[in-house]
């Protein structure tokens, strides 16, 4: 009996497992979020009558269960989705790794060789020392002969020694490139089990069909974030400007020549709108640590993974530079502090966030998003208005190649008599330009007819209005739609990107855009001069926060951050040092002296800047320079002589407009007198 049992409990679950029937799938689709991707996979079954287990097996680990979406049942329904982890699969060597497996292979068989060759030279040797006894008592050997045998053993005996000896060498280089592949495969983190996604649906229908199914489903380990490059060819021709996205994944599936969307929103960010409550004031007590809460902010920023070394200037609301400002690697105690400048460099040390304190200042947290980042601190307790960015974008058609011809639903009862008005992107067109438009551009189509109709568009519009508005494309043919809370860019072009966490560039887009050039200079702090371009209506180009590479005149100059969600009309980088203008800011006549009375000290303290353009081009540049500002009443600053700049006494910053002709050079002067206790020091 227990034999009957065993035998009908086996047979049910090997039915069971026979009834999951294992289907492949592949990869057709890829929206890549700044944080996150989508994956939209495809599979062929054939679905008989009845209940149906299928089980898509070899897919990522790191899938989010509660994003699955499972499409095109037609009449099947859903009967259970369970995601699980298979941890016994085999790795799929890839054929990188299995070439150097195999040159490993080679070479130590190399080794083997070179080991034989050694030995058959030893063998050599032992022959050679067993027979040293020459003649016997019966027979003598003469001198001559004696000679020979002495020097065919030295001959021989030396290059067998040496036959070894370049064996072992050999050896000793075959084993350091067997080494060196070695640290390859590990780089490459070999193993022969790996963990793999699995997602069994169970299906039933009362109707045999073949399905082709859509399987969508939200994956970690992935991301994309913008890179600029940046070129002036010179300062009176537009900026060359290439959008670029760096994406990245290491979700265990590569994705092989997929189509590919990027997306500027985070689907791990939080979108449950704010519950607010009132407010009630009370007492509380002097020695509690009551903080008030502060509002989240939308700094758009994400994290980069790929920054090792972050580097800003930290300001206050009115950009002046804070010293002293704790600068800490979030949940870490490793940190540093801003210099007088308000500069600072950390290393990130795998740390995801910075946080920024100052007493009297809210402490503000940053994901480490660039290496560049120079932060704006806002003063405590101080109430901070709301602002609203609003951008408007132009749009442009673009028309590439033959297009299929578009027809309009509800057209001929627009008008019998004569045709209607076509308005395209806000354009009246003809039913030409209409006919040239490939149909999946277009965005939305609408018909107006009667009186809604000539309100708008006046008499023109009696037969009626065809409005059609197009998706808006990239100048690459890469197509950029505008969602109610994001953008999507839609690459042309299919991609493979190996889930090996490496970085694949995509380009999204290139602009020529109007700028205008001038120069900046502050020798106080960086005796250099820099050139900076100015970009009106900025916003039409969708930018993102992001790294620029910047290439002035040919070579390239350094790195830039560059920061869309200004609320500035233009948006203003700096195309780094410019070499062809010299500046020089040296310390004239500075001496100390004692009053009358005796108990302070008097310094006196000139300064003299002087500029040389040594362009064949007049240029424009912007001056600045500082007069210190006492804290402190026993400290006073009197006898300022600025000349012609402008002077924010608050600040205490001057300021130079400047116009050089080519090979010009101009000086600026400026001065004070310093007072102060004679028995103190001062941070000047």
């Amino acid at each position: 009996m227990k034999h009957l049992l065993y035998f009908l409990f086996l047979t049910t679950t090997i039915a069971f497992s026979n009834n999951e029937k294992p289907t492949s799938t592949s990869i057709n689709e890829v929206t890549v979020y700044v944080n996150g991707a989508q994956i939209i996979r495809t599979a062929k079954i054939n679905l008989p009558v009845g209940t149906t287990s299928f089980k898509f097996d070899k897919l990522s680990p790191n899938i989010q269960e509660s994003s699955i979406q499972i499409s095109g049942l037609k009449s099947a329904s859903i009967l259970s989705i369970n995601y699980g982890i298979n941890y016994l699969s085999k790795q799929k060597k890839s054929e990188t790794i299995e070439n150097l497996q195999n040159r490993v292979i080679e070479l130590e068989d190399s080794i083997q060789a070179e080991d034989d060759i050694i030995s058959g030279y030893e063998e050599e040797l032992k022959i050679i020392n067993d027979n040293r006894h020459i003649g016997n008592d019966n027979v003598a050997v003469t001198l001559e002969k004696l000679q020979q045998f002495a020097s065919y053993y030295r001959k021989r005996i030396t290059e067998i020694k040496n036959l070894i000896h370049i064996s072992q060498k050999k050896k000793r280089k075959i084993s350091e490139q067997i080494s060196e592949i070695q640290k390859q495969l590990t780089e490459f983190n070999v193993v022969d089990k790996v963990q793999t996604g699995e997602i069994t649906v169970k299906l039933n229908t009362s109707i045999a069909s073949q399905l082709n199914l859509i399987i969508k489903y939200n994956v970690d380990n992935a991301g994309w974030f913008p890179v600029y490059d940046i070129k002036a060819e010179r300062i009176n021709k537009p900026l060359l400007l290439a959008y670029k996205a760096h994406v990245y994944q290491s979700t265990g599936s590569n994705w092989d020549h997929v189509k590919l969307t990027l997306s500027t929103s985070d689907p791990n960010t939080n979108n449950e709108k704010p519950n607010i409550k009132p407010k009630y004031l009370n007492f509380i007590n002097r020695l509690s640590n009551y903080k008030s809460s502060n509002a989240t902010k939308n700094y758009n920023y994400k994290y980069n993974p790929f920054v090792q070394t972050i580097s800003g200037i930290v300001t206050d609301e009115t950009g002046t530079p804070i010293p002293g400002v704790n600068v800490i690697i979030k949940g870490t105690s490793n940190g540093v502090a801003t210099d007088f400048d308000g500069q600072y460099s950390i290393k990130a040390d795998g740390g995801k966030a910075l946080d920024f304190s100052y007493i009297g200042y809210k402490t503000e947290t940053f994901p480490i998003h660039s290496s560049i980042m120079n932060i704006s601190l806002d003063p405590d307790m101080q109430a901070l208005n709301e602002v609203v960015v609003v951008g408007y974008a132009k749009k442009e058609r673009h028309v590439t190649g033959a297009a299929s011809s578009i027809k309009i639903r509800g057209k001929s009862s627009v008008s019998d008599r004569s045709n209607p008005l076509i308005i395209i992107d806000g354009v009246p067109s003809s039913e030409s330009d209409l006919s040239q438009i490939d149909p999946s551009l277009i965005a939305s189509k609408e018909i107006l007819k009667d009186a809604n109709a000539t309100e708008i568009y006046g008499s023109r519009a009696r037969n009626g209005v065809i409005l059609i508005t197009t998706k808006a494309q990239t100048s690459n043919g890469n197509i950029i739609e505008e969602g109610i809370t994001n953008r999507r860019f839609e690459i042309k072009k299919p991609y493979t990107i190996p889930s090996d966490g490496d970085l694949t560039v995509i380009e999204i887009d290139a602009y020529k855009i109007p700028a205008t050039f001038s120069h900046f200079a502050a020798p106080v702090v960086n005796e250099n001069v820099f050139l900076t371009a100015k970009m009106g209506d900025w916003e039409q180009y969708n930018l993102l926060p992001g790294e620029a590479n910047i290439y002035f005149e040919g070579s390239y100059s350094g790195k830039t951050n560059i920061n869309p969600q200004a609320t500035t009309d233009s948006l203003t980088v700096s195309l780094g040092v410019d070499p062809n203008i010299v500046i020089k800011r040296n310390a004239i006549n500075n001496f100390k002296k004692t009053n009358f009375t005796g108990s302070n000290k008097v310094v006196n303290k000139n300064y003299e800047i002087e500029l040389k353009n040594n362009k064949q081009s007049t240029i424009n540049l912007t001056l600045i320079d500082r007069i210190p500002v006492s804290q402190n009443k026993a400290i006073k600053v009197d006898d300022i002589d600025y000349g012609i700049a402008e002077f924010d006494s608050k600040k205490g910053l001057l300021e130079w407009k400047v116009n050089l002709k080519p090979n010009q050079s101009n000086k600026f002067n400026f001065s004070y007198t310093l007072k102060y206790p004679k028995y103190k020091r001062v941070n000047l």
